[in-house]
């Protein structure tokens, strides 16, 4: 049986939401130990999972904008194990754990929505971690614009790149300039 998917899950989700909320700019949407009892969605703005690293640092797991479900996989844990924080003012919509459990069970195309989610999300980070092992700056770029045919974004947000390249900004702005060149 072929799914056909109208549109991306998140709007399934949002459908069907309780709350939506109104995040400013370095506001946490749970923080790490909490216990999960919802299922977020962001709907507009940035929403970064970090974890605390022992030597002080924080790593992003997760840096979910518009239309994104936020850390999926906590539907299936008891506590989340990290912080979500806005990067940017964000709108948030959610949707009770118990009542995101109650719809797989009873709606089989929500289930096979969900599972659909679910693999393109591993796909997704297969793919994050292929370009991960990428040696220099420009590999690791140009595997980045060929998935999902990314577009440069505006210098504003070269930042972000650079961190999802796993690079500092100083090497992913060299990198740039030369290909500016």
């Amino acid at each position: 049986m072929i799914i056909i998917m109208s549109g991306n899950f998140a709007e399934h989700l949002m459908e069907r939401a309780e709350k939506r909320r109104v995040m400013e700019k370095g506001a946490f949407l749970f923080h790490e130990g909490d216990e999960v009892q919802s299922v977020f969605i962001v709907e507009e703005g940035v929403v970064e999972l970090t974890r605390p690293q022992l030597d002080g640092t924080a790593i992003t797991l997760q840096r979910a904008t518009d239309l994104t479900i936020l850390a999926e996989a906590s539907v299936y844990s008891r506590v989340y194990h990290c912080d979500a924080v806005a990067s940017m003012p964000a709108l948030v919509s959610q949707l009770s754990r118990s009542a995101f459990l109650a719809n797989l069970k009873k709606d089989q195309h929500f289930s096979e929505l969900w599972s659909v989610h679910l693999a393109k999300e591993v796909q997704s980070a297969r793919y994050r971690s292929e370009i991960l092992t990428k040696k220099t700056v420009r590999e690791r770029l140009d595997a980045w614009l060929a998935f999902v045919d990314h577009d440069m974004p505006a210098k504003g947000c070269w930042k972000n790149v650079a961190e999802q390249l796993g690079v500092s900004p100083e090497a992913f702005y060299r990198e740039m300039a030369r290909r500016n060149a």
